[in-house]
């Protein structure tokens, strides 16, 4: 696995990264009665992926905690594991949104150990799914 920062800009102090995300692993858990329902879960792992080569791997869960009518809001909590420390990240996320996702660096091990920010996902569970990491430490 190489560093996921290897010559990546830096903007004001502020690291970027332009990622991809390759999902391997998905399981829909539904808890409640069928469809969806407070509690269900999408658990997923997957593999990060900068300028071709992966530079690392990423997990996490999201958990329906709020329905409205057929508008589903989940609890999302990732990990993105790269060679140098892991990112944690959380939102909430509104299921089949079309806009992007935007969750909070919350913390960090290693090199990442002091992190905050922002990263910014976009095409959600498709072969085109893709993150911009904005990342202060």
């Amino acid at each position: 696995m190489g560093t996921a920062d290897a010559g990546t800009p830096r903007r004001g102090g502020v690291e970027v990264l332009e990622l991809t995300v390759r999902n391997d692993q998905y399981q829909a858990v539904d808890l409640g009665p069928a469809g969806p329902s407070l509690g269900d879960m999408d658990v997923y792992s997957g593999t990060i992926v900068k300028d071709g080569r992966s530079v690392g791997r990423g997990g996490g869960s999201c958990q329906v905690v709020q329905l409205d009518g057929g508008v589903v809001t989940a609890q999302c909590v990732i990990t993105l594991e790269v060679e140098g420390g892991s990112l944690t990240l959380q939102s909430l996320w509104t299921r089949r949104s079309s806009a992007p996702l935007d969750m909070a660096v919350t913390g960090g091990t290693g090199s990442y150990a002091t992190a905050r920010g922002t990263v910014r996902f976009w095409n959600i569970g498709t072969p085109a799914e893709r993150a911009r990491a904005e990342i202060q430490r």
